[in-house]
């Protein structure tokens, strides 16, 4: 898929895509990428108070990674997930 078509798909629909795909193919690099960007992209959506309890626990930030295609965090992680989508065009 194209990245303008990409970019016309609503965060949840890239979150699904990019994390099944990483999942899929072993890829432990893009998912720790995005445990990583988590807390500053839920910082950025203006959801301070995640924000310190992600960077608490580990827990949390995967509990996040599996759920980070919703909402003002799904919106705030569309750049990653256009970027890792259009590397991986079978995604």
């Amino acid at each position: 898929m194209s990245i303008e078509g990409l970019e016309s798909l609503p965060a949840g629909e890239l979150h699904e895509r990019a994390v099944r795909y990483a999942v899929r193919h072993g890829d432990v690099g893009f998912l720790w990428n995005l445990l990583k960007i988590i807390p500053a992209a839920e910082a950025a959506s203006g959801h301070e108070t995640e924000t310190a309890a992600d960077l608490s626990r580990v827990s949390a930030l995967l509990s996040d990674a599996l759920a980070a295609g919703e909402g003002d965090l799904g919106d705030a992680l569309r750049p990653v997930y256009i970027d890792y989508l259009s590397k991986h065009p079978d995604a």
